[in-house]
């Protein structure tokens, strides 16, 4: 399914002359979507006993696996996605496995691909809470699924817009596109899984004003998919091992915003985002 619609999307896009594959990067994208599908095995085995675990020792009631089930535990689960994403922009910590999606400075179907290999034995601890309400484990894993197949799809610049009422509620290439975008004004923004309403809600959505410049702020210049996988890793814990400062300031580079320094020359996405604001206001 994967191919076909990549094959499908690269004949639109070509036919449109919209140039949106380059072979490496491609081949970089998914190779760490095999490999992230490999890791997945031992990752989600985890993730399912975790899950297990707390259902069959601290849940607080039983829902039952019926239809309005299904129903709570899609908003529940698009819920807890929107946090670990928005989380995963703003804490280093989970930055360093999220950063592998953002690392490809084009966007295609190939960039949905584009997985963490490590961050499958971690960032679960955003859904804990479901099992700990009484959710059955395999109905969390069967709607997590379900969301990350549904956002395959808007990984395109082949779509403009959807309809109005489809981008009023749902997440879109559109919206989507802006999440990938490293302008100032797209930074940590549209942090939706399925819903774009929890954007709207907490203020973090952006609508597609101005081209995306995809990538990150800085790239990293590679499509070798191991410096991928683990050049933010090596990046954060060598700023952690950096000698002549205290336990909080080490601590901190792990649960600080990317670009944060603790010698005060920090540039985060808000400061971006500010200076961007400051000139459009002078220029006008």
């Amino acid at each position: 399914f994967f191919i076909a619609a990549m094959l499908l999307e690269l004949y639109v896009t070509t036919k449109e002359n919209i140039k949106t594959y380059e072979s490496k990067d491609a081949f970089s994208s998914i190779t760490m979507g095999l490999g992230n599908v490999i890791i997945g095995f031992f990752s989600k085995a985890l993730v399912l006993v975790c899950f297990f675990y707390i259902y069959e020792h601290f849940r607080l009631f039983t829902i039952p696996v019926v239809w309005w089930s299904f129903i709570l535990i899609f908003f529940a689960d698009d819920f807890a996605y929107y946090w670990f994403h928005r989380i995963s922009h703003s804490c280093r910590l989970f930055w360093a496995s999220h950063v592998v999606h953002h690392s490809s400075q084009h966007y295609n179907l190939s960039t949905a691909l584009r997985q963490t290999w490590s961050g499958g034995f971690y960032t679960f601890i955003f859904w804990l809470w479901l099992p700990l309400l009484g959710f059955h484990p395999g109905m969390i894993m069967l709607q997590m699924s379900i969301s990350l197949l549904y956002q395959f799809w808007i990984h395109t610049e082949a779509i403009n817009k959807m309809p109005h009422w489809f981008e009023a509620i749902l997440n879109t290439p559109s919206h989507h596109r802006v999440h990938h975008g490293s302008n100032p004004i797209y930074l940590d923004r549209n942090h939706a899984g399925i819903l774009i309403i929890w954007d709207k809600l907490f203020k973090t959505f952006e609508a597609e004003v101005e081209k995306p410049i995809y990538g990150l702020v800085k790239n990293i210049e590679t499509y070798n998919p191991v410096k991928v996988a683990f050049i933010e890793w090596f990046e954060m814990f060598k700023d952690f091992s950096t000698s002549k400062i205290s336990i909080k300031n080490r601590l901190l580079y792990l649960i600080k915003p990317p670009g944060w320094r603790h010698d005060g020359t920090s540039i985060l996405s808000d400061d971006l985002r500010k200076e961007w604001e400051k000139n459009k206001n002078t220029n006008n």
